[in-house]
């Protein structure tokens, strides 16, 4: 299972930190066993339900907030050398990990169709992902990026590494639904 999640999530690798990246790994494995995934269906579930039918599957929109989250920091250290720090370790940790609170919170149903779960409705992805990093020992600067990851988290001050998974993650949400709806820029 976790050689084949690297197969498809190649930026694993990415993390220097051996310990970290095996908590990482960990932690979708457990994910991915207490919601009944495989590797391969995540290839194919939609990274959203809010977007009907969602083009992007959950392993695609994943790297694409990961990777962009990446590049964003490295604009950043270009440009603003070490005025802005970044931990690049816990910004790939938590990009990765953003969503993996999704595996439990939903389903996929024996016609195929993925759907959102009891607990799902109940304790949303944010949630549900910063529990199992916290479980598998994830820092606690991870841990806040899961949890700041989505709308939940506007209430709190995120960090550098919060903000950048933040605006990734809805830099992609925004995009994708825009294509969705076709919707004019302008009259």
């Amino acid at each position: 299972m976790i050689e084949r999640l690297k197969e498809l999530i190649p930026e694993f690798d990415l993390i220097e930190d051996c310990e970290l990246r095996d908590k990482c790994l960990s932690t979708w494995q457990a994910a991915m066993q207490e919601g009944g995934w495989v590797p391969d269906d995540l290839a194919a579930m939609p990274f959203t339900l809010l977007i009907d039918p969602c083009p992007a599957s959950f392993i695609d929109h994943v790297r694409a907030v990961t990777l962009s989250a990446v590049r964003i920091a490295e604009v950043f250290a270009e440009v603003y050398g070490d005025q802005v720090p970044v931990n690049m370790d816990y910004l790939l940790a938590g990009g990765l990990l953003h969503d993996v609170g999704k595996l439990l919170e939903y389903e996929k149903l024996e016609n195929g169709a993925t759907v959102q779960t009891l607990a799902g409705q109940l304790l949303r992805h944010p949630f549900t992902g910063m529990e199992l990093a916290a479980r598998f020992g994830l820092p606690v600067e991870v841990q806040h990026i899961i949890a700041a990851h989505a709308g939940e988290g506007d209430k709190v001050n995120r960090t550098t590494e919060a903000t950048l998974v933040n605006h990734a993650d809805f830099a992609s949400f925004h995009s994708i639904q825009r294509l969705r709806n076709r919707k004019p820029l302008a009259s």
